[in-house]
């Protein structure tokens, strides 16, 4: 059994970092040395959880996070370090990326070891949330470290799971005195509004571009180690040029100097300066750092043979997942095998990084070699036909080859993955990959296909490739729980039958699931349950990351999938409810109205083809209910509101007690009924919804976890029942519900500042009506807690500054103490910070900011807050 295994084997059994090759060229020392004592400043002196370091490509980025590397890991405090770029497809999952980062903290610190081996054992199957407090705060806190201990995770921008990584983040902010994250990536998470981001305790740096003095001495340093021929050495004047030309990019003056250093066989270095230093275009300008690209491929690959033979190459590296031997690298490419260690050693000039050690022999992925500029200009649809690449050709042409793999198949008897020769492996593996990215889903163009011929006449292989497949995917997986994939017929039934399976087992395996059934309903495009099963699989990884092209191609699965269950087909309400769904989380995404409204009509039609008593109409009217409410919240029309709360009460009927469901059905119900009260005043309205929520409250023991959620809602409702009819007893039962509420939430869990926060909302109303000093304390000191706990720019930090602001108003009214006042001045200036210009609430925090201001003017008689009074009152 696994757990009698040592824990240091238990350790190795986590998923690795890949092996990182050296650096070429690395930059000059303490070049950014203002930028390092910044970051380390404010580390050192904020709660925040994050500091995400952002600017574009080729700016040093990776640099920077190599010296903090081991700036901390020099100092005891690196908890772990991740270069994402170089993490393979099948591992870049975000459980398995929290798994690796626990490999590395128990590499680094061995006595965190028994902590992650306690995260094996009790975390699989569980949510990412818990990944993180498992294999990183739980290890981390065991060390007792008098510092928070740096995760540092270099090209977040290159992992396309990192929106779903950043929004489980939240989970952590209370963690900051243990954990602290350090991340770096082309854009700023805030600025293009990641979804969940504003929840998450972070703080973004700009890195600007290298100062003139410091490239100027990376070139002095680097240009002296250059064989020049006939002393044609390179003068002040070119020094200064290149300076000039760089734009202070740091990957532009590594590469210039690379170019420089190769031993080409033509091309002296003084003729490769010459021409580079008589280019008029700086990189700060459109393509500086293109035209650097394209002339110094020009010299690599001078002619159209040349050309072919690298664009062959490239492409094939670009899509290629694993690294494989240069003889297997060559049957999948069709690049001729003496040929790629001369194309090797040409685009070595133009890599980052260099081979893993004891690895020369082999072909890697591009992104572990080549900086994300250089590939990102080969596949830019400016670049000239000599050196652009086509990533679906190139995809096209390596699925057409693992297919031709895929024949080579030992009998089916033969059901070991391991013992395949690696080619082999790498077809079982990456062929749906390959196939879904290089072919069209059109059903008349994929027909057309070689892939669709292939396909064709591999029906006989179809369970042999689905069972080692599994056995690789799943390892333990049990032969009669293969038994039905197997017996499939057919290579569509078999792929649509592996991505259940992928499904059911959990984990990381939506890369292979969704390539899978792309293939599916390629080859069977008028599979509805294909069709189906893919849009599901979108739009469940558009829930989990908020992308927005998930959930668009979600729509496109959904609607194929409509169209193939014509009316009265029993399962077209489901598809337009699919549908319908798909739409509402695009909305969310983008929030366009037109969309929205599609999804109220698809969801209209499926309540319409589920009467009572469809097993699934209390589901749909649910989901319509939750289109209605995002109308309403929009436009503010009572007809919607009343039509939603309508159907609450319909879905009520739908689910009398016992039900499951009921509690949430007469939640919903209630909270509709509270927004009706907010919109027109309507007291039996209020009345109903506090006698709904006290019924869920009864249906939520202490043991419920959904009890705290409940005591929130019913002392939300008490308080507005109070505040109408000034009945101290209601008041004091919503602060009865909101201390067990905070008990509930105890440090350090993530809702705790909502708790403290709504409290002392309620104990400020309190002393308002008996004006008890020890209450406005206790609000003050609950609403001190709360604050730290949403540190800027948590989006509900303005609401706890008002509170506060209010408190310490309530006690200068007391007490007469100008420094109070002033404190509750220094809360009220965030709140326009917090709410920027076009902010629904940002009126309402200059009013407050602006009733403070004249009550110090007032109180001291000091005109020193006039210009500022009548700059805001301006606004």
């Amino acid at each position: 059994m696994l757990d009698t295994l040592p824990e240091r084997v238990r350790l190795e059994m986590l998923p690795k970092h890949p092996a990182m090759s050296t650096k070429l060229n690395e930059y000059l020392p303490n070049s950014r040395q203002p930028d390092v004592d910044r970051l380390c400043e404010r580390e050192s002196s904020s709660t925040d959880l994050v500091l995400c370091i952002h600017g574009p490509a080729g700016i040093g980025k990776s640099t920077l996070a190599g010296h903090l590397t081991d700036k901390f890991r020099e100092s005891g405090r690196l908890a772990a370090s991740i270069f994402l770029a170089v993490v393979p497809v099948e591992m870049s999952e975000p459980e398995t990326i929290v798994k690796m980062i626990g490999h590395e903290i128990g590499c680094i610190h061995p006595r965190a070891i028994p902590k992650i081996v306690e995260a094996m054992n009790q975390c699989h199957g569980t949510s990412l949330e818990a990944h993180l407090q498992g294999y990183i705060v739980g290890p981390l806190r065991t060390l007792g470290h008098p510092q928070p201990l740096i995760v540092i995770m270099d090209a977040l921008d290159e992992w396309r799971n990192h929106q779903t990584f950043l929004k489980a983040l939240a989970a952590l902010n209370s963690e900051s005195s243990a954990v602290k994250f350090f991340l770096t990536g082309r854009l700023n998470p805030c600025a293009y509004h990641s979804p969940g981001i504003d929840k998450v305790s972070i703080y973004t740096y700009a890195l600007g571009p290298i100062s003139k003095e410091v490239i100027k001495a990376y070139f002095l340093k680097y240009l002296a180690m250059v064989r020049w021929v006939d002393g044609r050495k390179a003068s002040s004047a070119d020094v200064e040029k290149l300076t000039e030309l760089s734009g202070g990019l740091p990957v532009w003056a590594s590469t210039v100097i690379a170019l420089l250093s190769h031993p080409f066989s033509k091309s002296p270095p003084h003729e490769i300066l010459a021409e580079v230093v008589g280019s008029r275009r700086q990189v700060g300008g459109s393509d500086g750092l293109g035209e650097l690209y394209r002339n110094a491929l020009m010299r690599l690959f001078p002619t159209s043979d040349a050309q072919e033979c690298f664009r062959q190459h490239m492409g094939a590296t670009i899509t290629l997942q694993e690294s494989l031997t240069i003889a297997d690298f060559s049957t999948l490419s069709g690049v001729p095998s003496h040929l790629i260690p001369e194309i090797q050693f040409s685009l070595s000039a133009l890599q980052i990084r260099s081979p893993p050690p004891s690895s020369e022999r082999m072909v890697h992925p591009a992104t572990t070699l080549h900086h994300l500029s250089l590939l990102e200009y080969l596949q830019a649809p400016t670049t000239e036909a000599s050196f652009a690449i086509s990533t679906f050709t190139s995809h096209s042409a390596i699925g057409l080859t693992c297919l031709e793999q895929l024949s080579t198949l030992p009998p089916s008897s033969f059901d070991s993955y391991s013992r395949l020769r690696a080619l082999q492996r790498y077809a079982v593996k990456y062929w749906p990959h390959h196939v879904f990215n290089g072919t069209p889903r059109s059903n008349d163009q994929w027909s057309q296909s070689e892939h669709c011929s292939a396909l064709q006449k591999m029906s006989d292989i179809c369970g042999r490739w689905a069972v080692l497949f599994l056995k690789d995917r799943i390892p333990g997986e049990i032969g009669s729980m293969l038994d039905g994939i197997r017996e499939a017929k057919g290579m569509g039934l078999t792929l649509k039958r592996v991505a259940r399976r992928l499904r059911k087992a959990g984990g990381e395996h939506w890369g292979f699931q969704v390539a899978c059934l792309e293939v599916a309903v390629r080859i069977d495009g008028g599979n509805a349950e294909a069709w189906s099963d893919l849009g599901r699989c979108y739009n469940k990884r558009g829930d989990q990351t908020g992308n927005l092209r998930m959930h668009e191609e979600a729509i496109v699965a959904f609607r194929q999938t409509l169209n193939l269950r014509p009316d009265p087909h029993p399962s077209r309400g489901d598809s337009f409810n699919d549908v319908a769904r798909a739409l509402r989380s695009c909305y969310q995404q983008n929030g366009d109205m037109n969309i929205l409204n599609e999804a109220v009509s698809c969801f209209r039609m499926a309540v319409t083809l589920s009467p009572t008593p469809h097993p699934d109409r209390t589901r749909y009217l649910g989901n319509l209910t939750n289109a209605l409410k995002n109308l309403y919240y929009h436009d503010g029309d009572l007809t919607t509101l009343d039509e939603v709360i309508s159907l609450l009460r319909e879905v009520l009927a739908l689910r009398p007690a016992p039900h499951p469901l009921h509690p949430w059905s007469l939640d919903s119900l209630a909270g509709a009924l509270d927004d009706l009260y907010q919109r027109n005043g309507d007291i039996k309205a209020l009345d109903e919804a506090v006698f709904l929520h006290r019924k869920v409250l009864a249906f939520r023991p202490p043991s419920n976890t959904d009890r705290p959620v409940s005591l929130g809602n019913l002392a939300k409702v008490l308080t507005s029942l109070y505040q109408r009819n000034k009945d101290l007893d209601t008041l004091n039962e919503a602060i009865s519900l909101e201390r067990e509420r905070l008990g509930l939430h105890p440090a350090p869990h993530p809702h705790r500042s909502i708790s403290l926060n709504n409290l002392a909302e309620s104990l400020l109303l309190l002393y308002q009506h008996d004006k008890d000093i020890g209450t406005l304390d206790e609000c003050i000191s609950l609403g001190r807690e709360a604050l730290a706990l949403r540190p800027s720019p948590h989006p509900l930090r303005y609401r706890t500054l008002d509170i506060l602001a209010q408190a310490y108003l309530s006690q200068f009214e007391q007490n007469s103490d100008v420094e109070v006042l002033d404190e509750a001045i220094s809360l009220a200036r965030e709140g326009p910070v917090l709410c920027p210009l076009g902010h629904r609430h940002r009126p309402s925090r200059v009013k407050r900011l602006v009733q403070l201001l004249k009550k110090r003017r007032k109180s001291t008689g000091d005109d020193r807050d006039c210009k500022e009074i009548e700059d805001w009152e301006a606004e």
